[in-house]
């Protein structure tokens, strides 16, 4: 069975540090495309960081540069993001996204999310 299970979320003062982690299971982690969403209350959801399939290449979205750094290990099946120096206006539900295109389509799985509230 497909599972993403995020974890790492919780409540913590601005300029804080997180370490959000997604556990895979079910699938062929290595040949997926790995990204982290966030969704805030009332607002559309918004990519935040993606990385390939074995690491080489990353993105990160103009919002977070030089403060999150996302990551993977595919011995365990696992991208993480590493959240530094937050914002406010970080605050959302993270969500965990896998991510293969094959042909014409796109094989997408989704975790449940987890929640960061950043707040003084």
């Amino acid at each position: 069975q497909v599972q993403l299970v995020e974890s790492g979320g919780g409540l913590v003062q601005p300029g804080g540090s997180l370490r959000l982690s997604c556990v895979a299971s079910g699938f062929t982690f290595s040949s997926y495309l790995m990204r982290w969403y966030r969704q805030a209350p009332g607002k559309e959801r918004e990519l935040v960081a993606s990385i390939s399939n074995i690491g080489g290449r990353t993105n990160l979205s103009d919002s977070v540069k030089g403060r999150f750094t996302i990551s993977r290990d595919n011995a365990e099946a696992t991208v993480y993001l590493q959240m530094n120096s937050l914002k406010p206006e970080d605050t959302a539900m993270y969500y965990c996204n896998a991510q293969r295109v094959r042909g014409a389509g796109v094989q997408r799985y989704w975790g449940q999310g987890t929640q960061v509230t950043v707040s003084s």
